[in-house]
């Protein structure tokens, strides 16, 4: 571990976080990101933890982007008009706020996910819809030991470029923290409404939540 909170972790490493993790993905966070974004509403919309803002040139211009993050060394470059420090488990906006919630490789840094799709269940106007991208283990048995492996061997070699080793090996260790989102996304305040695979052996996914209409 590195003694680091995952706060601290990209405060650190803020200024090239976006450019490994384009390296990282083998050059297709973008167009993940995209697919994601794509099942987004028009309306106002909720970055959550928007980082540096690498997705908002992304949306649509009928989508106004508040961004939001806990690390502010990263959200002081991020582009967006409207900008919030703050974490996903406590939002600091009224209820029946946004229209949709995007979040882009970030549940696997949160302090509660259960909170934080409560959260986000109470700021989402009803219809509203939130969208998560992340990263994980395959389905597959030998796929997900073969992933593990890889990733053990070359996330310490992007970390080696970025001088930050052990920021990078948090990485490797954090997608085994949480349980795939066919069963993470399952028993929710938010309905699924679609969920996809992406990535090399679907190591990445994405998932289209909505908010039950009163």
């Amino acid at each position: 571990m590195t003694g680091l909170s995952p706060d601290q972790i990209f405060s650190r490493i803020h200024r090239r976080y976006d450019r490994l993790n384009r390296v990282l993905s083998f050059g297709r966070d973008q167009a993940w990101r995209k697919r994601g974004i794509d099942h987004l509403p028009h309306g106002v919309i909720l970055d959550l933890g928007a980082g540096t803002g690498v997705a908002m040139s992304l949306f649509r211009p009928d989508q106004e982007v508040v961004a939001l993050d806990p690390a502010w060394p990263m959200l002081s470059v991020n582009p967006a008009p409207r900008k919030v420090v703050g974490k996903g488990e406590h939002l600091p906006f009224a209820d029946n706020t946004f229209d949709g919630i995007w979040s882009a490789f970030v549940f696997r840094n949160l302090e509660s996910v259960r909170g934080t799709l409560d959260e986000a269940a109470r700021v989402l106007r009803p219809g509203g819809v939130m969208v998560v991208v992340d990263a994980g283990r395959p389905l597959g048995r030998t796929a997900r030991r073969i992933h593990r492996t890889g990733t053990a061997v070359v996330t310490p070699l992007v970390g080696l470029l970025a001088g930050a080793v052990r920021e990078y090996w948090y990485f490797h260790r954090s997608l085994d923290k949480l349980p795939h989102p066919e069963e993470m996304f399952g028993d929710r305040p938010l309905q699924v409404r679609k969920l996809w695979r992406m990535g090399l052996w679907g190591g990445v996914y994405g998932v289209s939540l909505v908010k039950s209409g009163d």
